[in-house]
């Protein structure tokens, strides 16, 4: 996974405003800090048993990952848990307590009004969830359900869902359209009606929504706002995943994000949009289970988008069309002795001009290797045409949508000051040169959030609409 530097970078280049992280990483809050982006923190279930057992524990975390960063890092949330009803059913006796405890040491903190309390669970708790008129929270979680929704109303806070119409077209055996759970326009005739309310349901995400609505109305809740804390769509699967595709992960993550920003709300709620969080900022090639489990990501690893968002007439969500504006730079925390050496191939066998790096040129401050060899891994990558396998220097560069040019440094492939490309292989001498134009050897000393479209970022980290 890119690094924490690496990631918000990411996160700025895109304009992404809000992000949600499945835990609390210190260095991912520290990166983090005095960007102004909008931050979801999260407690693993791992610790949830711990925190809601003990104030002194819930207190102690608080203040470790809370108020050790704030005003800094904005964070504006805590995720208490996560589906803890449906993957970790033995926690559920404490999960309000935990809710509690980490909401007190808010208030000691002066923080409560800053930060919002919850718990994310998945769509799955809601029973008879179509109609959406007819559902109701599984009744087996209403001493916990009750208690947390009294929480969430004295809060002023929001109920945290889950809502994956791609499970439920998977597990539907063909009953779903996928032209519904991928919000394609449907002719009337094939609209789905709630014959109790006579309301239309064009697409999946609305009607589990609505039927989350419902469900809270059910046990006399009809006030408490709703976050939807992951959605997305798989963009590769194995053999039993035919529509987990590239097209179909586009198709839904661009029209989901037209829907909300649209302001279209729900059947029940109209106008009132869902602010909604993307599953997620990028995919994971370790995570274990089926293929489609390893492909929730809008980017890859190295910051190269998977695909590219259909976002017209939608407004700016993201500057959706980076796959043109990659640049090659040495990863955080590279071995100095490595980078010298990759920068000393670059600059010779690979024929790299270096002779901005030169002392006087534009680029020969900051003079040491990360930087020089930045520089000339970049110009590399350009002048092969960004091929694959090219920005690897034995494992010591990585791909980025960041331009790294500073002051007068303009990188190869930027658009630098003025708006024009600089073409790197411009840059590359000619095929009987013998020397880079550089010494072969560089030596150097040692408040509830509105309408918007949120991207995870897995450490986890998921987007926000």
């Amino acid at each position: 996974m890119p690094s924490p530097t690496q990631v918000v970078a990411l996160l700025k280049a895109q304009n992404i405003r809000h992000v949600r992280l499945y835990d609390a990483d210190r260095a991912m809050l520290l990166a983090l800090a005095n960007t102004g982006i909008q931050v979801t923190i999260s407690v693993p279930n791992d610790q949830l048993l711990g925190i809601g057992q003990s104030n002194a524990t819930a207190a102690n975390w608080v203040a470790r990952h809370v108020a050790a960063h704030v005003p800094t890092t904005n964070i504006t949330a805590i995720a208490v848990g996560s589906e803890v009803l449906t993957v970790l059913p033995n926690a559920g006796p404490v999960l309000v307590s935990a809710l509690k405890f980490i909401h007190s040491a808010l208030v000691a903190a002066n923080l409560d009004d800053q930060i919002k309390v919850s718990t994310p669970h998945s769509s799955s708790i809601i029973l008879d969830s179509f109609p959406p008129s007819q559902a109701f929270f599984n009744r087996s979680w209403d001493p916990v359900m009750v208690p947390l929704l009294k929480f969430l109303q004295s809060t002023g806070s929001y109920l945290m869902l889950n809502v994956y119409p791609y499970y439920d077209y998977m597990q539907s055996n063909g009953v779903i359209p996928l032209d519904y759970a991928l919000f394609r326009p449907l002719p009337p005739n094939k609209e789905a009606v709630d014959a109790n309310t006579l309301l239309h349901y064009t697409n999946v995400f609305d009607a589990i929504v609505d039927a989350a609505y419902f469900a809270m109305s059910d046990l006399n809740f009809t006030n408490i706002p709703l976050v939807v804390l992951e959605s997305g769509w798989p963009s590769k699967g194995d053999s039993s995943e035919s529509d987990a595709t590239i097209d179909n992960a586009n198709t839904y993550n661009s029209n989901l994000i037209r829907h909300v920003l649209n302001n279209t709300g729900t059947p029940k709620h109209p106008g009132i949009a869902v602010s909604t969080y993307i599953y997620e900022l990028y995919n994971e090639d370790l995570r274990p289970g089926s293929v489609s489990e390893k492909n929730w990501g809008l980017f890859n690893a190295n910051g190269v988008p998977v695909y590219t968002l259909h976002l017209t007439g939608a407004g700016t969500v993201l500057a959706n069309d980076t796959t043109n504006q990659t640049f090659c730079v040495a990863k955080d925390g590279a071995d100095k002795k490595m980078l010298q050496a990759a920068l000393d191939w670059a600059c010779g066998p690979g024929k790299v001009d270096c002779s901005a790096l030169l002392q006087g040129q534009p680029c020969y401050e900051p003079d040491n290797v990360i930087s020089h060899s930045m520089y000339a891994f970049n110009a590399y990558y350009q002048q092969m045409a960004k091929a694959p396998g090219t920005c690897d220097f034995k494992g010591v560069a990585t791909i980025t949508t960041t331009d790294p040019s500073h002051g007068s440094c303009i990188f190869p492939g930027s658009h630098g000051r003025n708006g024009t490309i600089t073409n790197g292989t411009s840059l590359a001498p000619s095929s009987n040169t013998t020397t880079s134009g550089c010494s072969p050897k560089y030596v150097y000393g040692g408040d509830l959030v509105t309408s918007s479209v949120i991207f995870g970022v897995t450490l986890m980290t998921a987007v926000f609409l």
